[in-house]
Order: structure tokens, then sequence, then C-alpha cells
């Protein structure tokens, strides 16, 4: 018998691998099963994204290898977009890295700065894939909690009393998810500052920057961060490309260095059709981001009823592509109270706990649901 990986016993299947063959199991069963779970874009890339990769596959060279580094293009593309969405300076020949998908990114900076037994800081509530991706590479996860009554920002002077000697690695993720909280200038600034004061390497994952945010920011746009910084950011989201798998990693010339020499070794490059459809992308206009955000603003109104239904409270400041709302106070854990409403009303909701411990007692709802279907929801109550 061939035996697994020991790495292979510090993870467990992703929650969302296994709950969606759960739910696709009672869908063949003939339920009506909708589903409010994943943040997967149900809506389009715009026509001139999708013409763009079309007429793309027809030109010289498409079908070929293509650089690690991405076309000179996109990686201009990438420049100027975090120039007039951010403010943020970057040199796109030596301080951006194309990604396929931010969640690749992830796995790249932990194999480039992590050592068996090196430590790192993971939000709690938090992605799964920090702590599943630090656990397959050997480091160990050190959780900081995010709780509501602080804004879901962590307490910098609880994490700075403990022990640090070991800790590489930073993750956090603004806007939040699954919170939806954002965070201000200066509380960059705070987690910049921690990150210098203890050599750590900060990273920002920031693919929600534009659903439903009025003022998108970057760790990035603090003075003198890229000493002690990257940001990992998406198409996903914000120009619906999903599938595509297109993302990106910025920082200065050493600390993309690093990540490229473990890219470089994993993959041959990504689709010349896909760098293409995303430099049209990025250059989109403002009215692209108003639409995409007018359709997520009809559909979070909607599940605010829902919520309501449910007896939920929720934030109405929060932003990205998720509704994050407490259960009521006598309410059963948050797994019980998503599973019944699975099995009694056909509606697939996902648990806080996934997140972490302090999501218990809280339950997320996706914007990635068409209207109809969200008031039918409603309905069923």
């Amino acid at each position: 018998m061939i035996r697994t990986a020991d790495r292979l016993h510090t993870v467990e299947e992703y929650y969302f691998s296994k709950k969606l063959r759960e739910v696709r199991g009672l869908m063949a069963e003939g339920r009506p099963v909708i589903n409010m779970g994943i943040g997967s874009p149900d809506l389009m890339p715009s026509a001139e994204i999708v013409s763009t990769i079309q007429n793309a596959v027809l030109e010289d060279g498409a079908h070929q290898y293509q650089s690690y580094q991405g076309l000179p293009a996109l990686r201009e593309a990438f420049a100027d977009f975090y120039q007039s969405k951010f403010g943020v300076t970057a040199d796109p020949i030596s301080e951006i890295l194309p990604l396929m998908g931010s969640k690749e990114g992830i796995m790249h900076i932990s194999m480039a700065f992590l050592n068996p037994g090196d430590e790192v800081l993971i939000p709690n509530p938090g992605y799964p894939t920090y702590s599943s991706v630090t656990k397959l590479v050997g480091a160990v996860p050190k959780y900081y909690g995010l709780k509501e009554e602080h804004g879901w920002f962590p307490d910098i002077d609880a994490i700075e009393e403990g022990d640090l000697e070991k800790v590489k690695i930073m993750w956090v993720n603004y806007p939040h998810m699954p919170t939806g909280a954002n965070v201000s200038k200066s509380e960059l600034e705070k987690l910049v500052s921690f990150a210098k004061r203890n050599d750590i390497l900060l990273v920002n994952d920031n693919p929600y920057s534009f659903v439903l945010n009025e003022e998108p920011t970057s760790i990035l746009s603090v003075q003198n961060a890229k000493e002690v910084a990257l940001e990992l950011n998406s198409l996903s989201k914000t120009f619906n490309m999903a599938g595509w798998r297109v993302g990106m990693v910025l920082g200065n010339k050493d600390h993309i260095n690093a990540v490229l020499k473990v890219k470089s070794n994993m993959d041959s490059g990504m689709f010349y059709g896909i760098q293409k459809g995303a430099i049209e992308a990025l250059g989109s206009s403002q009215t692209w981001y108003n639409d995409l955000n007018e359709v997520y603003r009809k559909r979070r109104d909607l599940i605010y009823k829902l919520a309501d239904r449910l007896n939920c409270t929720y934030d109405t400041n929060a932003v990205g592509m998720f509704v994050w709302a407490k259960l009521p106070s006598d309410s059963v854990s948050s797994e019980e109270f998503i599973d019944k409403i699975l099995y009694d009303k056909n509606i697939f909701l996902v648990p806080g706990t996934v997140f972490g411990s302090n999501g218990e007692g809280f339950i997320r709802f996706s914007l990635c649901v068409p209207e109809e279907k969200i008031q039918e929801a409603i309905d069923r109550f």
C-alpha cells in the first residue's frame, strides 16, 4: 500500500468541497436548493472583455508557452490600475507578478518564505486557506482573534504581548472576508508599523477592493510599506472573472523575486488570451464599477430582508459580496442553524465556524444569487 505524505494529515478536505457534494446530492433527489453559500460571481464579464479573449486566440503565438512574469502589457496594466485606483506606484518590471488567481499566491508566498516550524499570524475568523497552506508547508498557525466589538480589526497590543520570535508572516485581509469589515489608512499604518517592529512579512489579501466599497484601500499606500508588505489582488470579484484565474502580487523587487522563484517551478505561464482579456478588464471605465455595484446593492437589500426574517442582525456599513449576520442570542449553533435551513427550506448558507472559532454565532450570505432567487428564499419563510 502506498502511503500518502504526512502533510495531508494536517489538513482536511476543503469545507465547500464536502458541503457542496452534499448539496448536489440533495438537488439530485429533486430538492430545489438555492445556493447562497459560495462567492462565485454569477454575472458575466463585460462584452469587451469577452470579445478581447475571443479575438486573442487567433493571434500569432497565442497558443505557445507564455512568460512566467506575464505579458509586459499586463504588468503595465496592473501598474496603471494600482496608480489610478490606490495611488500606489509599482514598477511593472520588478514589483508586480501576475498570478493564476490570488489563491495561488497564498501557496507561493508561503513556500517562498516559510520553513518548517516558522509561525504564521492568521485571522480568526478568516479565509481557511491561510491555515491549510501554512500547515501544508510545515509551518505553524498562530491565530489572532478578530471581534465584532473591535470592528474586526486585530488588537495589535495584545498580539505584541505574545512571543513573536518565530513569526515570519502575518496574513491580513481588508476588506475582510467573511465579515465585510473595512479598514482605515491609520489602521493600515498600525499594521505596517507592527510588521516593521517585529520583522514580519505582512501580506494583505485584497480581492474585495471594489465590491460595494466606496473607499478602496491598499496596504502599499502606506509610506515605505513595501519594505515589509506584499499585497494580493484578483480580477475574480471585480470583473466577474473567477473562472479565468487571474490575480497579482505586488511588493518590492526582492520579495517578488522570491515568489517568482517558486512560481516559475510550478507552472508554464498564463494563457495568452486570458492575459489580453485581463488587460481589457483593468482598463474598464467607472461605469463598469457603478453598474456592478448597483446589481449587488439591490441583492444586498433583499438579503437584509431575508436576514430579518431569520431574526439576524448585520452591519449595514460592511462591504464586499457577502452579508455577515449575527444569529439571535438564543439560537442553536451556527452549523445546526444552517443545516436546519438547508433541509427544511432548501437554502444553503454558510456557518461562521467555517472561518474560525470566532465565527460561532454568525452565518454568511452570498450576493452571487439573482434577485428572483433571493426573493424566492424570502418567500419560503
